[in-house]
């Protein structure tokens, strides 16, 4: 691999002439902070990374959306422009990775950064010429220079200060013009601070105009799908990728009418608002379109979002929207939210279904025939959830369902049947199957899912609910316990057994709040009769700490007997 070295000047030359962005890089997430350390780092001649170019050959520059880098970032409007190709007949350069190094260079040394604290602040890079330089060896986090994004170069504080806006660099190709361009400012200074100002000049336009102060490697292949690969292992380090930033960009190049990328962004937000807020992904929402597309491959790849492929999508797009937000109103409306879906794909066939069926007001149907509908799809996704229908080849699983759905009469109820028999599981829990359920922790993977179920009446609408630990987990301390003279066995039986489902309840937030760590015998004491009952609370002489086990047991046994009625 060939890796050619590059100058900041070089770089920003290019930037929105010859380099741009594919839709597969998210937008500029750095702060001034960071956009500071950079600039820090370069003065210092600390390396910078390498940057992965890729050349997209002329011909196939329709194929993908290309971006404009960020020059005046502004945090209420943060979005990349989409580039202008028309006229372009020259091979266009990507950056596969160093897009947040690129931008950040860009608006410090062309642009400016707009943020809101306190205030809306629209700011540029400037460096104190009066600062000396000053590495701390103690906190190497510290800058070591002055950089400073500010509203101007007025003076505020004690300490010497010569503001120097960064960008003025670029005007000098000698490093003696730029000295000569501060002359006058810098001759009311000592000679002290004129020789540091002028030092610090020669040093940023050396760096910017003259060091090679990184490397790239130009990708030159045309296959898209290595060019993912590559995308996705270069960024593997930093925040994880999400598959569907990758087929974004084949969506946004392909749509004729519709900004994928602001739709699928926006729609993504807006599903994660309905209910108690859930935490759906862009993954989710484009698996989604293929699957309500019908007869289209539903696998993430590249072949599948052909032209004429994403065209079937966005014309069926509003209706992928009514059927996706009925499904999660509806699930909203059962107590699932982001804590208990845990299977989103699972609600895939049931949008299909309700699709299928025409009605984008289900979830508000209260006709009988809907309302056992309703119950029938609610407990097909519990038990598809719990019985991990999902966890393994879900692409075949999920196609196979559709087929089946795709044959079956609409105007009927939601055919469950079919469905478990060709997920191979059974609508209903088996011993071996509960005893694993009662072994679920706190916080666990399906704790909350399960403990919802405990409560097929409760009205979840506007409620965020807590899982709780019945007898506080507080008390369940090794010491504590031996404090109280248990015995090795005794202890090792508390330890087992308070963390898990048969001490655990969902209360509403204010309730959690109240009970707090108060002693479970003391506070069931202000709880009246259906309270217990609906919480599965057993009757006992006493609910002193001395008797947890025995209502641990006793608790078991009420919650086994509701996971069989499901």
């Amino acid at each position: 691999m060939e890796y050619i070295p590059v100058r900041v000047s070089d770089i920003i030359r290019q930037v929105n002439h010859d380099i741009y962005l594919p839709a597969i890089q998210r937008e500029f997430t750095w702060g001034t902070d960071r956009v500071e350390r950079l600039f820090d780092s370069i003065m210092a001649d600390f390396p910078i990374g390498s940057f992965l170019f890729w050349r997209l050959e002329q011909k196939n520059k329709d194929e993908w959306p290309i971006y404009e880098f960020v020059r005046e970032f502004d945090a209420e409007f943060p979005h990349n422009r989409l580039a202008n190709m028309a006229g372009i007949t020259k091979d266009i350069t990507l950056v596969l990775d160093g897009q947040q190094r690129i931008t950040s260079l860009s608006i410090g040394l062309r642009g400016s950064f707009r943020f809101f604290h306190y205030r809306w602040k629209k700011t540029r890079l400037y460096l104190n010429l009066l600062k000396p330089a000053m590495p701390n060896d103690d906190n190497p986090e510290e800058l070591t220079y002055g950089f400073s994004f500010r509203e101007s170069p007025e003076s505020d504080g004690v300490t010497p200060q010569l503001w120097y806006l960064v960008g003025r660099i670029l005007d000098y190709e000698d490093a003696e013009d730029a000295k000569l361009d501060m002359k006058q400012q810098l001759a009311v200074l000592s000679e002290e601070q004129r020789d540091n100002a002028n030092k610090l000049i020669g040093r940023l336009h050396n760096r910017i105009h003259t060091t090679l102060v990184g490397n790239y490697f130009m990708e030159k292949s045309q296959d898209y799908e290595k060019v993912l690969e590559i995308f996705v292992r270069a960024n593997s380090a930093g925040q994880p990728l999400e598959y569907s930033d990758l087929l974004l960009a084949t969506a946004t190049a392909k749509w004729e009418t519709l900004d994928a990328r602001s739709e699928i962004h926006n729609f993504t937000d807006s599903l994660n608002e309905l209910g108690n807020g859930y935490s759906f992904g862009k993954d989710f929402v484009l698996k989604a379109c293929l699957y309500l597309s019908e007869n289209l491959p539903i696998q993430y790849k590249v072949k599948n979002f052909t032209r004429k492929n994403l065209r079937i999508i966005e014309g069926n797009w509003e209706q992928v929207k009514d059927y996706l937000s009925t499904t999660i109103r509806l699930i909203a409306r059962f107590g699932f939210n982001a804590k208990n879906v845990v299977a989103p794909l699972a609600l895939l066939p049931i949008a299909f279904y309700l699709m299928k069926r025409g009605n984008s007001s289900f979830d508000k149907s209260s006709r009988a025939e809907d309302a056992d509908t309703q119950i029938a799809i609610r407990k097909w996704f519990i038990f598809s959830t719990l019985k991990n229908a999902f966890g393994g080849s879900s692409d075949t699983t999920l196609t196979r369902l559709r087929e089946l759905l795709n044959n079956c009469d609409p105007t009927k109820s939601f055919p469950s049947e079919i469905l478990y028999r060709s997920l191979e599981i059974e609508p209903r829990l088996n011993d071996a199957e509960i005893d694993r359920i009662m072994g679920y922790g706190y916080q666990g993977r399906y704790t909350y899912l399960v403990l919802s179920l405990l409560y097929p009446d409760r009205d979840w609408k506007d409620a965020i609910f807590h899982e709780d630990h019945i007898f506080p987990k507080s008390e369940f301390q090794v010491r504590s316990l031996k404090k109280r003279e248990y015995d090795e066995t005794k202890i090792l039986s508390y330890m087992s057994k308070y963390n898990i489902l048969s001490n655990l309840q969902l209360l509403t937030d204010n309730e959690n709040i109240s009970k707090n760590a108060t002693p479970f015998d003391e506070w069931i004491q202000t709880r009246e009769i259906m309270f217990r009952k609906r919480h599965l609370i057993p009757d006992l002489p006493s609910f002193g700490f001395d008797n947890f086990e025995e209502f641990s047991k006793a608790r078991t046994a009420l919650i086994e007997a509701e996971l069989k009625k499901l």
